[in-house]
Parts: C-alpha cells; sequence; structure tokens
C-alpha cells in the first residue's frame, strides 16, 4: 500500500485525480493491517511530510499519520519513540544541507497520539531537555515560535525546576536577538506573530511559576545594557515587559535605580534602548515601564543620565506620534520627557522645527486618535511656553500651528508641571544648567539663572550693553574702595572677555541682593534696577570715586567742570532732574520743586482717557536707510502754555481749553504755540529730524510710549479730597500740578507701571495691554534763559532767548520683557542692542554736519535677545510684534541712550575723550589674570566634559533614522505618485516607518 501511495503523490496526475486514489488508500489503512505495513506507511508518511517539496504532499504525509496515530495506536507508539525523536531533535531529516525545517511541526502533530502511552514520560523528559538546547542554540524567530507552540499545547515538555528559569533567561535572549529582514507588510504582521507566541510562553510560565519573572528581568536588564553588544538587542523585547504584572514594578525599578553595581553607562544604555521600544507596535504598558524607570532614575537624582538620554530620544519619541499604532505609549513618553525636564529649554527646541510638520499631519489624518493627541500635543507645547518663555522668535511659527487648538488655563499648566518635575529643590540641578558646548553665534555671553534670577540677569545685560556705562565701569581704577561697582565691573569684564558660552553672577547677586527679596522667589525687575542704581550712587557720592576724570572741556564754564565732575557715575549716565510745579487755581499762585530721577514711571491712563489728542513727545515708527543729522535748528523752543485737562472752571475761564505739544505754563489769556515737531519721516529726500507729518495712530485699545510719557507730564487737577494747600491763600484750593522734564538723562529708563494692586484678590494683577515702541523717541527738556544764554553764546544748536523746551532725541536700546500675569511669577528676558554716537567730534565744515561713518542707523544696528543662559540674533520687528504673539510677554521697562545734536553737551565731549578707549578697555591686572585663567580651566573642563560625554554618547543605543519618519510625512504630503498612501507605498500610518 505504501508503494501505491508514493506512486500516486508522485505521479503527473492532476491532483483532483490524485485526490481521489488518495482517498481511497487511507480508507483502506483504517482497516486492521500488520505491523510490517504500518511502519512502511509510516515510514512514507513521515517521509511526506518532512521532505516534501510541495505543500499538497505535506498534508497527505500529515492525513495519513493522523489516521494511523488513531486507528493503529499501538504500532504508532511504537515508531515514534525516544530514539527515534532524539535523532530528530539533534541530526535533523533529510539530506545534508537540506534539512527538514518542520521537525518540530512533526513532533507536536505526533505527541497528540502517544499522551497516554507509557512511553509519554520518557519523550516529555526529552523534549524537555531538547527544546532547552535548541533555545540556547539561538534559533530564529520562526523556529522559536514553533518551539513555544509545541510547548503552549503540551505543557509537560516545559523545562521544569532550575532548567525551567534557565530556558526563560535563554528564551529571552533569542527574542533580543529577532529581527524582521523583511519590509513588506505580510512578512511583518507574520514577525509580529512570532514574536508575539514566543514572549506569550513566557507569561505562560510565569503565570504557573511566578519566582521566574524576576531572574528573567533581570537577564532582559543584562541584554539591554550591555556595552559590548556590536548589534542593538531587538526591539521585540519589548513583548516581554507587557506581561511583567504591574504590581511589580515599584520594586522592580527601586531595585534597579538602587544597585550600586549598575554602572551609570549601563544605565543609561539600558533606558535608552527601552525607550527605543515605543516604536513597538503591539505593546501594551511599555510607556508605563518607561516613565516608572525615568522616574525612579530621578528619585536617586541620577539627572545626568536622564539628561543625555532625554537630549538623544526625545526627537525619536516625537517622531513615533506620526503613527496611529504606537501614537498612544510614544506621546505619554514624550509629555513625561518633556514635563520633568524644567531645568533648561534644550529639550523643547529640538522638537521645535518638527512641531508645525506634526500637527500638520495629524489635522490631516483626521481620526479620533489624531485630534485627542493634538489636543494633548497642544496642552505640552503651552506648558513649554510657560516654562521656558522668552524665545518668541523661536516660538512664532509653533504657535501659528497649534493658534485653533485649545490653550489650558494657568492652574492646569503649574499643576501638570508640579507634578512632573524631576525634583522640587531647583538647586540640585544648578550642575547642570546650562549644558552649553560653546559660546553662541552673536559673540554675547549669557548670564546662569541661579533659581529665579531671570530678573536681575535681564537687567544686568540691559546695564551691559548700555555702551557709554559699560566702559566707563571697566575703565574704572583699581583700589576704588566701592565693593558693590567692584563686583559690577568683574562682572562686566567677564561679559566682556570670557570664553564660557555663559557665567555665574552668583557674587553679584549676594552683593547686590535688596534685603527684602525672598530667596528662590520671583522678583519685580524694576524694583531691582533701582535699588542697584540707588546702591552704586550712595557708595559712590560718601567719597569713594572709583573712575578717572574727564578731560576738561575749554568751552564749559568751571562752574558747570564742577557741577559735572561732583556727579556720581550713575548721576551722569542715569541721572535727570524734573520740576514739578503746582498753580492755585483761584490766586494763580505758582509754587515749583526740582528733584532728581534715574527713571520716570509710566502710569496706564484710565480707559476712558483719551490719549491721542496730545502729541507733545513725538515717536519715530520707522527710519529707513539713512544717516541723521542735526538740522540747523536742532532744539526748538517755545513759550509754556498751560495744559488744561479739563474743561475750564467759572474762576480760570480765561484758560484756553487746547492740547499742546509742550508741557508747561501758560498764562490766561495767552496764546498757545504748540511745537513745530513731529515724526521724523521716511523720505531719504528731507531732513529726518526736521521733516515733521502726522503721528502715527495705534488701534483704539492700544497704547503707545509718547502716550504714557504724555499722560505722565499731563497736569493733574488736585481737588475734593486732594486740594492743595496754597501759602499766598492759607487755605486749600483746587489747583493743579504739571511735571517738566529740565535734564534729560544720558540714558533714559522708562518704566511701565503694569502692576497694581486688586484688593479684590489681595494680589498684584498685572496690566496685559500692547504698548508701542518707537525706536527714536523726542523728548521736550524744560531750557532756562541762563542756560539758553550759554548754548546761544557759544554756537550751540537750538538756542534762541527766553524760557522754552528743547527737543532731545532718545534711540531705544533696551527693552525688557515680562512674561506672565503677575509679578510674583513669570519670565523676564531682554531685547538690547548697543547705541553709539553717529555724529562726528568735530566741527562741521561750510556749516553742513556730516555723517560720522558709513553705518546707518537704528533699524541697521543689530538686536540681541537675552534670556539667561541663551543669546540669539535678533530684530526690532521681533521687539515690536512679541506681545502680539505672546498677549502674556510685555514690555516693562526700556531703555533710551540720548542722541546729541551736536557737541554741546559736556558728557558727549567727555566720552568722545574716552572714546579712544571703548574699543579695548583697560582692565587691571588681578582683573586680566582673573579672566585668564578661567578662561584655561574652562577649556580643561570642556576636555574633561568631552571626555565623559564620549563615553556616555557612546553607551546610546544608536537610532540613526528618527528623522526619516518626519521626513517621510514631509514627502507623503506632496506625493502624488505610487509611493502615496492612497497608492499603498505606506504612508505616515504605515508599518514601514516603525523599527524593529
Amino acid at each position: 500500500m505504501d508503494k501505491i501511495l508514493e506512486a500516486v503523490v508522485m505521479s503527473s496526475y492532476p491532483n483532483n485525480v490524485k485526490q481521489g486514489l488518495v482517498r481511497r488508500v487511507i480508507e483502506a489503512a483504517k482497516q486492521p493491517m500488520d505491523s510490517e505495513q504500518c511502519w512502511s506507511m509510516l515510514e512514507l508518511s513521515t517521509k511526506l511530510y518532512l521532505t516534501g517539496d510541495t505543500k499538497y504532499k505535506r498534508e497527505i504525509g500529515k492525513e495519513v499519520l493522523e489516521v494511523y496515530g488513531h486507528y493503529h495506536p499501538e504500532e504508532f507508539e511504537e515508531f515514534f519513540n525516544v530514539r527515534f525523536l532524539l535523532s530528530l531533535l539533534q541530526e535533523g531529516y533529510g539530506p545534508l544541507g537540506k534539512r527538514s525545517h518542520y521537525v518540530l511541526d512533526y513532533i507536536q502533530l505526533g505527541l497528540q497520539f502517544v499522551l497516554e502511552s507509557p512511553s509519554a514520560n520518557s519523550i516529555f523528559s526529552l523534549l524537555r531537555i531538547e527544546v532547552l538546547r535548541k533555545v540556547c542554540e539561538r534559533p530564529s524567530p520562526k523556529q522559536c515560535a514553533k518551539i513555544s507552540k509545541l510547548l503552549m499545547q503540551h505543557p509537560q515538555c516545559i523545562p521544569t525546576g532550575k532548567h525551567q528559569l534557565l530556558f526563560c533567561q535563554q528564551l529571552i535572549r533569542c527574542i533580543g536577538q529577532f529581527q524582521c529582514i523583511s519590509e513588506g507588510e505580510e512578512e511583518i504582521m507574520e514577525f509580529l506573530e512570532q514574536v508575539n507566541k514566543v514572549s506569550g510562553l513566557l507569561q505562560r510560565i510565569w503565570r504557573t511559576q511566578t519566582s521566574a519573572i524576576l531572574p528573567s528581568l533581570k537577564e532582559l536588564f543584562t541584554i539591554i545594557s550591555s556595552t559590548e553588544e556590536q548589534e542593538a538587542p531587538s526591539n521585540a523585547l519589548a513583548s516581554v515587559v507587557q506581561f511583567v504584572p504591574l504590581e511589580l514594578m515599584d520594586g522592580v525599578i527601586r531595585n534597579l535605580t538602587n544597585d550600586d553595581s549598575i554602572t551609570d553607562v549601563q544605565m543609561m544604555m539600558a533606558i535608552g534602548r527601552m525607550i527605543d521600544w515605543v516604536s513597538w507596535p503591539l505593546g501594551k504598558n511599555i510607556d508605563k515601564w518607561i516613565i516608572a524607570l525615568l522616574k525612579g532614575l530621578a528619585a536617586v537624582k541620577k539627572f545626568s543620565i536622564l539628561i543625555e538620554v532625554t537630549l538623544s530620544k526625545i526627537e525619536k519619541v516625537f517622531s513615533k506620534l506620526l503613527y496611529p499604532i504606537v501614537r498612544e505609549g510614544a506621546l505619554s513618553v514624550l509629555q513625561y520627557m518633556l514635563l520633568s525636564f524644567q531645568h533648561s529649554h534644550e529639550a523643547f527646541h529640538l522638537l521645535l522645527p518638527h512641531i508645525p510638520r506634526l500637527v500638520a499631519s495629524l489635522k490631516k489624518e483626521d481620526s479620533n486618535s489624531a485630534t485627542s493627541s493634538l489636543e494633548q500635543l497642544a496642552e505640552l507645547i503651552h506648558c513649554m511656553f510657560f516654562r521656558f518663555s522668552g524665545f518668541p522668535d523661536l516660538y512664532e511659527p509653533v504657535l501659528e500651528a497649534v493658534k485653533a487648538l485649545p490653550i489650558p488655563n494657568e492652574d492646569r499648566v503649574k499643576h501638570l508641571l508640579g507634578q512632573n518635575a524631576w525634583t522640587s529643590q531647583k538647586n540640585e540641578l544648578a550642575c547642570f544648567y546650562p549644558r552649553l558646548a560653546s559660546k553662541s553665534e552673536t559673540g554675547k555671553i549669557g548670564l546662569i539663572n541661579l533659581g529665579n534670577t531671570c530678573y536681575m540677569n535681564s537687567i544686568i545685560q540691559s546695564l551691559f550693553m548700555a555702551s557709554d556705562f559699560r566702559h566707563s565701569v571697566l575703565n574704572l581704577t583699581e583700589g576704588n574702595s566701592q565693593p558693590l561697582m567692584t563686583k559690577l565691573q568683574w562682572l562686566f569684564a567677564f561679559l566682556e572677555h570670557s570664553q564660557r558660552p555663559a557665567i555665574s553672577p552668583e557674587s553679584f547677586l549676594s552683593a547686590s541682593w535688596p534685603p527684602w527679596f525672598t530667596p528662590g522667589a520671583q522678583q519685580d525687575c524694576s524694583e531691582y534696577l533701582k535699588y542697584l542704581l540707588d546702591r552704586l550712587h550712595e557708595e559712590e557720592k560718601t567719597g569713594k570715586r572709583i573712575y578717572q576724570k574727564l578731560k576738561e572741556s575749554s568751552l564749559t564754564s568751571q562752574a558747570v567742570e564742577h557741577h559735572y565732575l561732583n556727579k556720581t557715575l550713575i548721576e551722569k549716565m542715569f541721572g535727570g532732574k524734573m520740576m514739578t510745579k503746582i498753580r492755585c487755581l483761584k490766586c494763580l499762585n505758582v509754587s515749583s520743586r526740582e528733584e532728581a530721577f534715574t527713571d520716570l514711571s509710566l502710569a496706564f491712563p484710565p480707559s476712558d482717557r483719551n490719549v491721542y489728542e496730545s502729541t507733545s513727545v513725538q515717536p519715530v515708527e520707522e527710519i529707513g536707510p539713512q544717516f541723521i543729522e542735526p538740522p540747523e535748528n536742532a532744539g526748538q523752543l517755545t513759550g509754556s502754555p498751560w495744559i488744561q485737562r479739563k474743561a475750564p472752571m467759572a474762576s480760570d475761564h480765561a484758560a484756553p481749553s487746547v492740547w499742546v505739544e509742550t508741557l508747561g505754563f501758560q498764562e490766561p489769556g495767552e496764546a498757545a504755540n504748540p511745537i513745530n515737531g513731529n515724526d521724523v519721516g521716511v523720505d531719504a529726500a528731507k531732513d529726518p529730524l526736521s521733516t515733521f507729518g502726522e503721528q502715527e495712530r495705534t488701534p483704539k485699545d492700544s497704547r503707545s510710549v509718547p502716550d504714557l510719557i504724555n499722560y505722565f507730564l499731563s497736569p493733574e487737577r488736585l481737588t475734593a479730597e486732594n486740594k492743595y494747600h496754597c501759602e499766598k491763600c492759607a487755605s486749600l484750593q483746587d489747583a493743579e500740578k504739571v511735571a517738566e522734564l529740565t535734564e534729560g538723562p544720558h540714558y533714559l529708563i522708562l518704566t511701565l507701571l503694569r502692576f497694581s494692586f486688586d484688593p479684590r484678590t489681595m494680589k498684584r494683577k498685572k496690566i496685559l495691554d500692547n504698548v508701542s515702541i518707537p525706536v527714536v523717541l523726542k523728548l521736550p527738556i524744560l531750557v532756562a534763559p541762563e542756560e539758553t544764554e550759554e548754548v546761544c553764546r557759544h554756537g550751540k544748536d537750538g538756542a534762541v532767548p527766553g524760557s522754552g523746551f528743547m527737543t532731545v532725541v532718545y534711540d531705544l536700546c533696551s527693552v525688557v520683557v515680562h512674561s506672565g500675569i503677575s509679578s510674583e511669577s513669570g519670565h523676564y528676558y531682554c531685547y538690547s542692542r548697543e547705541c553709539t554716537d553717529t555724529l562726528p567730534h568735530g566741527q562741521p565744515q561750510d556749516g553742513v554736519p556730516k555723517p560720522a561713518s558709513d553705518k546707518q542707523l537704528d533699524f541697521e544696528i543689530q538686536w540681541y535677545l537675552f534670556n539667561d543662559t541663551r543669546v540669539s540674533f535678533s530684530s526690532f520687528e521681533s521687539v515690536s510684534n512679541v506681545t502680539s504673539f505672546f498677549p502674556k510677554d510685555t514690555a516693562y521697562v526700556l531703555f533710551y541712550r540720548q542722541r546729541p545734536a551736536r557737541q554741546s553737551c559736556l558728557l558727549h565731549e567727555a566720552l568722545a575723550e574716552a572714546s579712544r578707549l571703548h574699543a579695548e578697555p583697560s582692565l587691571h591686572k588681578d582683573l586680566m589674570e582673573a579672566i585668564s585663567k578661567d578662561n584655561i580651566l574652562f577649556l580643561q573642563e570642556q576636555e574633561k566634559e568631552a571626555r565623559n560625554r564620549a563615553a556616555y554618547i557612546s553607551a546610546l543605543p544608536k537610532s540613526p533614522l528618527w528623522w526619516r519618519d518626519l521626513d517621510r510625512d514631509k514627502d507623503d504630503d506632496s506625493s502624488s505618485g505610487g509611493c502615496s498612501p492612497a497608492a499603498g507605498g505606506g504612508g505616515s500610518g504605515s508599518f514601514h516607518g516603525l523599527v524593529f
């Protein structure tokens, strides 16, 4: 019968004909037959099953085996013996080089017919040893899946005792070597199914033998933490973790993170490879294990590992959001990585170039998964905006991408940041901040944030960029007995000459700290600036002079020279004077008082106040590429009309009810004579200072700096409870108070009073109104008659006899921005540029002033953005638009530098004389040596860090292809050929982007 069956199978008859003949042979096999015939049929069916070259032959072999196993059990048991199975497992079946791949399938098929036989236990014992040996030989995923299938169907064959533990460990090592060679979707699905079968066997063993779990996990950790493997272990290991009971997680993580035998490099390798598991499409709870290990490392303060791993892996995790099948887990890991990385903006900024493209892709996908992920991603982005404000240029494209998505409230943002931070003690991360490899491309140096000290950093950088002040400080002599000014000099010197990308202002902070400030809490930068300038002024005022005397001017009287030299450096640079006058509205008597100031605090007018009726201060919104030349009559002079805020009262009916451009007094009945001055025009053919036009209006609900200055200088009516006690009337009377600037400071500091006390909430609230900032500002300065005559006598500009006002032009040089809604929170950063004189310090030829150089004014001067350690190039456009894009980011403190019309001012002459020192200020020996030593130390630190980081980075698992996910998505957007998702080529949701 075996010969007949073999002849039928090997014949060339059609399969349907063969099937009929085979069916007759099989039916005959169900009848009793002798043992020899059974053996012959079993040998033939074994041969067909194991070596058949077609699926049809193997199916016939299987069918015959099943018939003989069922109808001839004794013969089958005799045939299917231990020796035969041992030969199959150790030697294989078939000719050399063509051994059968179906041995395990054959054994699984035959086992079902010998389970009750006396030889069953011997067979099980043999298989328990052989499957362990097979696994130790690292079979392919397909063969490993067959072993798993065999053992799942016949658990009696699973190794027991110590061999069971070894079997689990070796099975995990097998999984670690699994690789999916093909990229076809069918092959990938088959690979995933094979891995699932193998990991399912582990789950089966762990359920019955929980003591095997921890040793198995230890083996898993050994594999992923190994630094000796030339090829990274397979991501299929993720399938092992998903079956570990979550209740064991805390203990496992605690043991790992507290194991002193595990080096940082091994731990970094392990967590890096675990993070790669987010690309495994069938894993469950993998994200929970990754996050748990990250939290465990934070608990034992392994911050260096967390930083390196986050920075090296976060982009890859982000790219996996493109794939719906792994999106949920990837988003969970991304959320924790970003929300916990709070000491630096580096991790978030790595994602900025990719966010708009991902958002566009998720919107295009238009699925429930994409919509949910978009909302969570937007919430995450706004948390990062809140934590790392001060990067408007970088954030603008991202903000545009997510502008239509929901914005979380501040409480929600604070909650998310608070619950995910690595540590509540910020000083624990001080040594890791910043992680900067080199100086900014701008050549400027940042300042390290020492724990909510951005308020100081922004002020220091603004003062440093005030070049005249900086050079004066740097040129101070050694041994000036002024400790705070000396510390400022050292800080400026390091900012000027250090090779570090950022330096720590810790020494200066401790010296300049206002005693009422709370350590670690956010403070008001304006309050700090006032305190700092006052300290520096008082220190020098007591006689501890710290700078060289400026060259005596032959054009200046001894009285003026004596007055000037008696000024402190703070007074020379930031000091101005203001005259406050109060007029009694009954007797018209005027009392006046002059006082010094270093900044002007500008309040916001009431919402019902029309601030556009006054144009006494003329801003220049734009200046084209032209030179600023002084007009022949740069200082416009006029009389002093009294400005009235309200309609005239019956007692002063003669007073005019008009706004004029100069702020002063006008006798009743005297006509107003406004300054004939408006904006600097943009027509290059006209003189930029003498050409005037209508002031540009801002939107109705917007303010401008000139509006606030006009409001500051406009008269205030003193009535009711605020009546003025007139000495002449000897009683309380209605009066009007007005302020006039009598001396413009070299650097004008304007503080916009954005914080006001809200009695309802008992907190200081912030006024978020957008205020337009002019790049050039003109202020009216009251000129006394004797000063006017002095100027005229020496041929100076803008001087005519009689009392009046002179227009002084200021250039914007720094803007300190506050990001947030409260003075007790938020963040400070600043925009700055270096403003210098553009006019020559010599006499004009033929009465026509010449430009100092080819350098173009205002918009041609480079702006910089200083945000703690980060310094970047910026522009005035960014300064102007920051609040439009980020409503909580508002200008708070402004620095303007006075532009001299000619060298009529003693200070400008003195600065001109000192300008030869400006390029290279001469620092004293001790300071130069300290900077040189620190630069050498920094180079040594860099070399050491480079060696350490080389070891760390080399330990990190390589994932060089992460960017292709985003690039592929970009290509898909524009692709219309055969590779597009619609054409079946595998879009962003396909398996092709996953790395196995």
